[in-house]
Protein backbone atom coordinates (compact mmCIF):
# COMPACT_ATOMS: atom_id res chain seq x y z
CA UNK A 1 0.00 0.00 0.00
CA UNK A 2 1.01 3.27 -0.89
CA UNK A 3 0.97 6.23 1.53
CA UNK A 4 0.35 9.57 0.30
CA UNK A 5 0.46 13.17 1.08
CA UNK A 6 1.52 13.83 4.63
CA UNK A 7 3.48 11.24 7.21
CA UNK A 8 1.56 9.10 8.09
CA UNK A 9 -2.22 10.17 5.92
CA UNK A 10 -3.66 7.12 4.49
CA UNK A 11 -6.25 8.04 1.82
CA UNK A 12 -9.74 6.24 2.23
CA UNK A 13 -11.88 6.37 -0.80
CA UNK A 14 -15.38 5.93 -0.67
CA UNK A 15 -17.40 4.48 -3.88
CA UNK A 16 -21.24 6.47 -2.82
CA UNK A 17 -22.79 6.43 -5.83
CA UNK A 18 -25.84 4.39 -4.69
CA UNK A 19 -26.25 7.52 -2.44
CA UNK A 20 -29.51 9.25 -3.38
CA UNK A 21 -31.85 11.94 -1.76
CA UNK A 22 -34.40 11.14 -4.83
CA UNK A 23 -38.09 11.09 -3.30
CA UNK A 24 -38.22 7.43 -4.42
CA UNK A 25 -37.07 3.94 -3.07
CA UNK A 26 -33.56 4.68 -4.44
CA UNK A 27 -33.66 7.06 -1.44
CA UNK A 28 -34.11 4.63 1.03
CA UNK A 29 -32.20 1.37 2.34
CA UNK A 30 -28.64 1.43 1.17
CA UNK A 31 -28.88 5.20 0.59
CA UNK A 32 -29.64 5.61 3.86
CA UNK A 33 -26.80 3.42 5.25
CA UNK A 34 -23.93 5.01 3.19
CA UNK A 35 -25.72 8.94 3.93
CA UNK A 36 -25.30 8.43 8.16
CA UNK A 37 -22.10 6.55 7.20
CA UNK A 38 -20.38 9.54 5.11
CA UNK A 39 -21.79 11.92 7.96
CA UNK A 40 -20.24 10.56 10.59
CA UNK A 41 -17.14 9.04 9.63
CA UNK A 42 -15.09 12.23 9.62
CA UNK A 43 -16.47 12.84 13.02
CA UNK A 44 -15.29 9.77 14.72
CA UNK A 45 -11.58 9.32 13.00
CA UNK A 46 -9.21 9.96 14.58
CA UNK A 47 -6.04 12.09 12.97
CA UNK A 48 -4.39 9.78 10.14
CA UNK A 49 -7.32 8.98 7.62
CA UNK A 50 -8.13 11.38 4.73
CA UNK A 51 -11.67 10.95 3.15
CA UNK A 52 -12.88 11.27 -0.61
CA UNK A 53 -16.20 10.47 -1.56
CA UNK A 54 -16.55 9.86 -4.97
CA UNK A 55 -20.93 10.34 -6.13
CA UNK A 56 -23.49 11.45 -7.86
CA UNK A 57 -26.12 13.33 -6.47
CA UNK A 58 -25.08 16.62 -5.50
CA UNK A 59 -28.13 17.38 -3.13
CA UNK A 60 -25.42 15.80 -0.53
CA UNK A 61 -23.22 18.76 -0.94
CA UNK A 62 -22.32 20.40 2.63
CA UNK A 63 -23.83 17.26 4.44
CA UNK A 64 -20.70 15.76 5.94
CA UNK A 65 -17.62 17.23 7.67
CA UNK A 66 -14.23 15.85 7.28
CA UNK A 67 -14.67 14.24 3.62
CA UNK A 68 -13.81 15.71 0.32
CA UNK A 69 -16.54 15.10 -2.17
CA UNK A 70 -15.63 14.41 -5.77
CA UNK A 71 -18.96 14.73 -8.39
CA UNK A 72 -19.70 12.42 -11.26
CA UNK A 73 -21.17 14.21 -14.68
CA UNK A 74 -22.45 10.97 -15.68
CA UNK A 75 -25.81 9.91 -14.57
CA UNK A 76 -25.23 7.22 -12.55
CA UNK A 77 -28.62 6.66 -10.83
CA UNK A 78 -29.06 3.96 -14.02
CA UNK A 79 -27.71 1.24 -13.30
CA UNK A 80 -25.94 0.30 -16.54
CA UNK A 81 -24.41 3.76 -16.11
CA UNK A 82 -23.78 2.96 -12.56
CA UNK A 83 -21.45 -0.31 -13.50
CA UNK A 84 -19.85 1.66 -16.23
CA UNK A 85 -18.50 4.43 -13.81
CA UNK A 86 -17.64 1.04 -11.19
CA UNK A 87 -15.68 -0.73 -13.69
CA UNK A 88 -14.21 1.86 -15.92
CA UNK A 89 -13.79 5.03 -14.83
CA UNK A 90 -13.70 3.87 -11.04
CA UNK A 91 -9.92 2.49 -11.36
CA UNK A 92 -8.63 6.57 -13.06
CA UNK A 93 -10.59 8.55 -10.03
CA UNK A 94 -8.96 6.41 -7.97
CA UNK A 95 -5.29 6.76 -9.04
CA UNK A 96 -5.82 10.41 -9.50
CA UNK A 97 -6.80 11.02 -6.29
CA UNK A 98 -4.05 8.71 -4.83
CA UNK A 99 -5.99 6.45 -2.84
CA UNK A 100 -4.68 4.29 -0.43
CA UNK A 101 -7.69 2.13 0.30
CA UNK A 102 -11.03 1.58 -1.27
CA UNK A 103 -14.37 1.09 0.79
CA UNK A 104 -17.01 -0.13 -1.92
CA UNK A 105 -20.08 0.92 0.39
CA UNK A 106 -22.35 -1.75 -2.21
CA UNK A 107 -21.31 -5.37 -3.03
CA UNK A 108 -18.70 -4.27 -5.84
CA UNK A 109 -14.96 -3.22 -6.63
CA UNK A 110 -13.61 -2.38 -9.49
CA UNK A 111 -12.10 -5.92 -10.81
CA UNK A 112 -9.13 -3.68 -11.78
CA UNK A 113 -8.96 -2.01 -8.64
CA UNK A 114 -4.98 0.15 -8.54
CA UNK A 115 -5.71 -0.15 -4.60
CA UNK A 116 -6.68 -3.10 -1.99
CA UNK A 117 -10.50 -2.64 -0.93
CA UNK A 118 -12.97 -3.32 1.39
CA UNK A 119 -16.81 -3.94 0.67
CA UNK A 120 -20.10 -3.56 2.49
CA UNK A 121 -22.59 -6.48 1.52
CA UNK A 122 -26.00 -6.01 2.79
CA UNK A 123 -27.62 -9.36 2.33
CA UNK A 124 -27.24 -11.77 -0.62
CA UNK A 125 -30.83 -11.59 -1.44
CA UNK A 126 -29.88 -12.26 -5.03
CA UNK A 127 -28.89 -15.49 -4.09
CA UNK A 128 -31.15 -16.41 -1.90
CA UNK A 129 -34.82 -15.66 -3.45
CA UNK A 130 -33.75 -14.55 -6.96
CA UNK A 131 -36.84 -14.95 -8.58
CA UNK A 132 -37.03 -11.15 -7.24
CA UNK A 133 -34.45 -9.52 -9.47
CA UNK A 134 -34.57 -9.08 -13.00
CA UNK A 135 -31.70 -11.41 -14.75
CA UNK A 136 -29.24 -8.88 -15.86
CA UNK A 137 -28.99 -7.49 -12.09
CA UNK A 138 -29.27 -11.03 -10.72
CA UNK A 139 -26.46 -11.84 -12.66
CA UNK A 140 -23.99 -8.97 -11.99
CA UNK A 141 -24.78 -9.15 -8.21
CA UNK A 142 -23.62 -12.60 -7.62
CA UNK A 143 -20.83 -12.86 -10.29
CA UNK A 144 -19.30 -9.24 -9.49
CA UNK A 145 -19.79 -9.42 -5.48
CA UNK A 146 -18.54 -13.01 -5.90
CA UNK A 147 -15.17 -11.94 -7.60
CA UNK A 148 -14.94 -8.79 -5.03
CA UNK A 149 -15.26 -10.58 -1.98
CA UNK A 150 -12.93 -13.09 -2.32
CA UNK A 151 -10.26 -10.30 -3.32
CA UNK A 152 -11.48 -7.62 -0.23
CA UNK A 153 -9.18 -7.21 2.16
CA UNK A 154 -12.17 -7.38 4.67
CA UNK A 155 -15.87 -7.82 3.88
CA UNK A 156 -18.18 -6.10 6.37
CA UNK A 157 -21.87 -7.15 6.77
CA UNK A 158 -24.32 -5.13 8.30
CA UNK A 159 -25.83 -8.33 10.41
CA UNK A 160 -24.37 -12.13 11.70
CA UNK A 161 -27.17 -13.39 9.11
CA UNK A 162 -25.60 -12.02 6.04
CA UNK A 163 -21.93 -12.70 7.41
CA UNK A 164 -22.78 -16.21 7.57
CA UNK A 165 -24.16 -16.19 4.47
CA UNK A 166 -21.47 -14.37 2.98
CA UNK A 167 -18.99 -17.23 4.77
CA UNK A 168 -21.22 -19.91 3.68
CA UNK A 169 -22.52 -19.20 0.03
CA UNK A 170 -19.59 -17.11 -1.30
CA UNK A 171 -17.10 -18.88 0.15
CA UNK A 172 -15.18 -15.73 2.58
CA UNK A 173 -13.01 -17.45 5.31
CA UNK A 174 -14.54 -16.28 8.46
CA UNK A 175 -11.55 -14.01 9.94
CA UNK A 176 -12.09 -11.82 6.66
CA UNK A 177 -16.17 -11.45 7.53
CA UNK A 178 -16.88 -8.43 10.06
CA UNK A 179 -20.76 -7.35 11.57
CA UNK A 180 -21.21 -3.99 11.67
CA UNK A 181 -24.70 -2.94 12.29
CA UNK A 182 -26.51 -0.42 10.95
CA UNK A 183 -27.90 2.43 13.30
CA UNK A 184 -30.86 4.72 14.57
CA UNK A 185 -30.62 8.49 13.81
CA UNK A 186 -31.19 11.07 16.61
CA UNK A 187 -34.50 12.08 14.83
CA UNK A 188 -35.99 8.33 15.33
CA UNK A 189 -37.64 9.56 18.85
CA UNK A 190 -40.62 9.65 20.75
CA UNK A 191 -42.36 12.75 19.30
CA UNK A 192 -44.82 15.42 21.46
CA UNK A 193 -48.69 14.28 21.48
CA UNK A 194 -49.75 18.03 19.57
CA UNK A 195 -47.39 17.74 16.93
CA UNK A 196 -48.44 13.67 16.22
CA UNK A 197 -52.18 15.22 16.28
CA UNK A 198 -51.36 18.07 13.80
CA UNK A 199 -49.19 15.72 11.18
CA UNK A 200 -52.52 13.50 11.79
CA UNK A 201 -54.38 15.98 10.75
CA UNK A 202 -52.50 17.11 7.43
CA UNK A 203 -52.47 13.71 6.39
CA UNK A 204 -55.98 12.77 7.23
CA UNK A 205 -54.80 10.19 9.07
CA UNK A 206 -57.34 7.82 11.27
CA UNK A 207 -56.43 8.18 15.24
CA UNK A 208 -55.82 4.98 14.99
CA UNK A 209 -54.00 2.75 12.34
CA UNK A 210 -51.38 -0.47 11.55
CA UNK A 211 -48.27 0.47 9.41
CA UNK A 212 -46.16 -1.12 7.25
CA UNK A 213 -43.25 1.09 5.24
CA UNK A 214 -40.65 0.34 2.69
CA UNK A 215 -40.24 -0.55 -0.92
CA UNK A 216 -42.99 -2.40 -2.55
CA UNK A 217 -41.36 -5.76 -3.70
CA UNK A 218 -41.76 -9.19 -3.33
CA UNK A 219 -39.34 -10.15 -0.47
CA UNK A 220 -41.20 -7.70 2.07
CA UNK A 221 -44.09 -10.14 2.09
CA UNK A 222 -46.67 -7.42 1.41
CA UNK A 223 -49.22 -9.90 0.41
CA UNK A 224 -48.66 -11.80 2.87
CA UNK A 225 -49.29 -8.83 5.63
CA UNK A 226 -52.34 -8.11 3.35
CA UNK A 227 -53.67 -11.66 3.53
CA UNK A 228 -53.21 -11.43 6.92
CA UNK A 229 -54.94 -8.09 7.46
CA UNK A 230 -57.95 -9.37 5.93
CA UNK A 231 -58.12 -12.58 8.26
CA UNK A 232 -57.85 -9.84 10.87
CA UNK A 233 -60.92 -7.84 9.52
CA UNK A 234 -62.80 -10.79 9.02
CA UNK A 235 -62.83 -11.44 12.65
CA UNK A 236 -62.68 -8.15 13.91
CA UNK A 237 -64.80 -5.51 11.43
CA UNK A 238 -63.31 -2.66 13.67
CA UNK A 239 -59.62 -3.31 12.98
CA UNK A 240 -57.58 -0.37 12.44
CA UNK A 241 -56.78 0.62 8.54
CA UNK A 242 -53.57 -0.34 7.40
CA UNK A 243 -51.20 2.33 5.55
CA UNK A 244 -48.59 0.65 3.14
CA UNK A 245 -46.20 3.30 2.98
CA UNK A 246 -43.56 3.27 0.69
CA UNK A 247 -41.66 3.80 -3.14
CA UNK A 248 -42.66 1.39 -5.70
CA UNK A 249 -39.62 -1.14 -6.25
CA UNK A 250 -40.56 -4.13 -8.99
CA UNK A 251 -42.72 -6.36 -9.13
CA UNK A 252 -45.33 -4.33 -7.03
CA UNK A 253 -48.60 -4.68 -9.22
CA UNK A 254 -49.87 -8.12 -7.62
CA UNK A 255 -50.28 -5.73 -4.18
CA UNK A 256 -52.46 -3.35 -5.83
CA UNK A 257 -54.12 -6.27 -7.32
CA UNK A 258 -54.91 -8.59 -3.78
CA UNK A 259 -55.97 -5.32 -2.48
CA UNK A 260 -58.20 -5.05 -5.00
CA UNK A 261 -59.20 -9.14 -4.67
CA UNK A 262 -60.09 -8.93 -1.14
CA UNK A 263 -62.10 -5.49 -1.88
CA UNK A 264 -59.97 -3.97 1.14
CA UNK A 265 -59.55 -0.82 -1.31
CA UNK A 266 -61.29 1.13 1.52
CA UNK A 267 -59.20 -0.17 4.65
CA UNK A 268 -56.02 0.12 3.00
CA UNK A 269 -53.88 3.10 2.10
CA UNK A 270 -50.99 3.74 -0.23
CA UNK A 271 -49.53 7.46 0.66
CA UNK A 272 -46.28 6.04 -1.62
CA UNK A 273 -42.83 6.99 -0.87
CA UNK A 274 -42.21 8.98 2.36
CA UNK A 275 -39.52 11.62 2.63
CA UNK A 276 -36.99 10.58 5.20
CA UNK A 277 -37.92 13.70 7.15
CA UNK A 278 -40.95 12.66 7.86
CA UNK A 279 -40.31 9.11 9.25
CA UNK A 280 -40.19 9.91 12.38
CA UNK A 281 -43.67 11.37 12.29
CA UNK A 282 -45.52 8.12 10.50
CA UNK A 283 -43.71 5.99 13.32
CA UNK A 284 -45.01 7.65 15.81
CA UNK A 285 -48.57 8.40 14.46
CA UNK A 286 -48.80 4.84 14.06
CA UNK A 287 -50.58 2.42 16.91
CA UNK A 288 -48.40 -0.40 15.37
CA UNK A 289 -45.72 -1.13 13.48
CA UNK A 290 -45.85 -4.31 11.08
CA UNK A 291 -43.13 -5.72 8.98
CA UNK A 292 -43.53 -9.30 7.89
CA UNK A 293 -40.67 -9.57 5.44
CA UNK A 294 -39.19 -12.82 3.89
CA UNK A 295 -35.36 -11.68 4.49
CA UNK A 296 -33.83 -8.53 5.23
CA UNK A 297 -29.91 -7.49 5.43
CA UNK A 298 -30.74 -6.04 8.61
CA UNK A 299 -34.28 -4.64 8.84
CA UNK A 300 -33.57 -0.30 9.32
CA UNK A 301 -37.30 -0.27 9.88
CA UNK A 302 -37.90 -2.05 12.49
CA UNK A 303 -35.15 -0.54 14.39
CA UNK A 304 -36.51 3.08 13.65
CA UNK A 305 -39.92 2.13 14.86
CA UNK A 306 -38.86 1.05 17.78
CA UNK A 307 -36.82 4.26 18.58
CA UNK A 308 -39.74 6.23 18.00
CA UNK A 309 -41.53 4.16 20.58
CA UNK A 310 -44.08 2.17 18.42
CA UNK A 311 -44.86 -1.55 19.35
CA UNK A 312 -43.44 -4.07 16.49
CA UNK A 313 -44.23 -6.86 15.11
CA UNK A 314 -41.97 -8.75 12.61
CA UNK A 315 -40.51 -11.84 11.24
CA UNK A 316 -38.28 -14.80 12.59
CA UNK A 317 -36.63 -14.35 9.12
CA UNK A 318 -32.49 -13.69 8.41
CA UNK A 319 -31.51 -10.65 10.83
CA UNK A 320 -34.77 -9.19 12.04
CA UNK A 321 -34.66 -11.39 15.14
CA UNK A 322 -30.94 -9.78 15.66
CA UNK A 323 -32.26 -6.33 15.42
CA UNK A 324 -35.77 -6.86 17.38
CA UNK A 325 -34.16 -8.86 20.23
CA UNK A 326 -36.80 -9.41 22.86
CA UNK A 327 -38.60 -6.44 22.28
CA UNK A 328 -41.13 -6.73 19.47
CA UNK A 329 -43.62 -9.85 18.89
CA UNK A 330 -41.77 -12.28 16.14
CA UNK A 331 -44.00 -14.21 13.81
CA UNK A 332 -43.51 -16.93 10.87
CA UNK A 333 -43.46 -14.61 7.56
CA UNK A 334 -45.32 -17.36 5.84
CA UNK A 335 -48.16 -17.92 8.26
CA UNK A 336 -50.96 -15.18 7.70
CA UNK A 337 -53.03 -16.48 10.86
CA UNK A 338 -50.28 -15.94 12.66
CA UNK A 339 -49.69 -12.51 12.11
CA UNK A 340 -53.51 -12.06 12.25
CA UNK A 341 -53.55 -13.05 15.87
CA UNK A 342 -50.45 -11.40 16.82
CA UNK A 343 -51.47 -7.95 15.18
CA UNK A 344 -55.34 -8.83 17.05
CA UNK A 345 -53.39 -9.64 20.20
CA UNK A 346 -50.82 -6.33 20.30
CA UNK A 347 -53.49 -3.91 19.48
CA UNK A 348 -56.25 -5.00 21.69
CA UNK A 349 -54.27 -4.75 24.77
CA UNK A 350 -53.09 -1.24 25.56
CA UNK A 351 -50.81 -2.98 28.55
CA UNK A 352 -48.52 -5.27 25.99
CA UNK A 353 -48.31 -2.32 23.98
CA UNK A 354 -47.14 -0.10 26.75
CA UNK A 355 -44.64 -3.14 27.59
CA UNK A 356 -43.60 -3.25 23.95
CA UNK A 357 -42.74 0.53 23.95
CA UNK A 358 -40.42 0.34 26.68
CA UNK A 359 -38.74 -2.70 25.40
CA UNK A 360 -38.28 -1.18 22.02
CA UNK A 361 -36.83 2.04 23.00
CA UNK A 362 -34.33 -0.13 25.30
CA UNK A 363 -33.10 -2.06 22.61
CA UNK A 364 -33.12 0.95 19.96
CA UNK A 365 -30.67 2.52 22.30
CA UNK A 366 -28.33 0.28 21.63
CA UNK A 367 -27.83 1.21 18.10
CA UNK A 368 -26.31 4.27 16.47
CA UNK A 369 -24.36 5.57 13.51
CA UNK A 370 -21.36 6.75 15.00
CA UNK A 371 -21.08 3.57 16.71
CA UNK A 372 -21.31 2.24 13.03
CA UNK A 373 -18.78 4.62 11.77
CA UNK A 374 -16.33 3.99 15.04
CA UNK A 375 -16.55 0.14 14.04
CA UNK A 376 -15.89 0.70 10.59
CA UNK A 377 -12.44 2.88 10.87
CA UNK A 378 -11.33 -0.04 13.12
CA UNK A 379 -11.71 -1.78 9.80
CA UNK A 380 -9.49 0.79 8.13
CA UNK A 381 -6.73 0.53 10.57
CA UNK A 382 -7.08 -3.16 10.81
CA UNK A 383 -6.48 -3.57 7.01
CA UNK A 384 -4.14 -0.66 6.65
CA UNK A 385 -1.62 -2.08 9.81
CA UNK A 386 -1.20 -5.08 7.45
CA UNK A 387 0.13 -2.99 5.05
CA UNK A 388 3.96 -2.20 4.87
CA UNK A 389 3.87 1.58 3.74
Amino acid sequence: MCYNGAMNTIRIGLNAHLLSLSQSYRGAGISWYIVNLLKNLGRMSPPGFDYTAFLADRAFAGQADGLSLQFSRLPTQRPVVRIFWEQFIQPLALRRAGIDLLHALAFVAPAASPCPYVVTVYDLSFIRYPEAFRPFNRWYLRYFTGRTVQRARAVIAISESTRQDVINFLGVPPERVHTIYCGSDAAFQPLPLAQIDAFKAAQNLPADFVLFLGTLEPRKNIEGLIRAYALWRKQQPSAPPLIIAGGQGWYYQHIFNLVKELNLTDTIRFPGYVPQESLPLWYNAASLFVYPSHFEGFGLPVLEAMACGTPVITSTAASLPEVAGNAARLIDPGDAPDLAAAMAQVYNQPELRQHMTAAGLARAAQFSWQATAQNTVAIYQKVTANETP
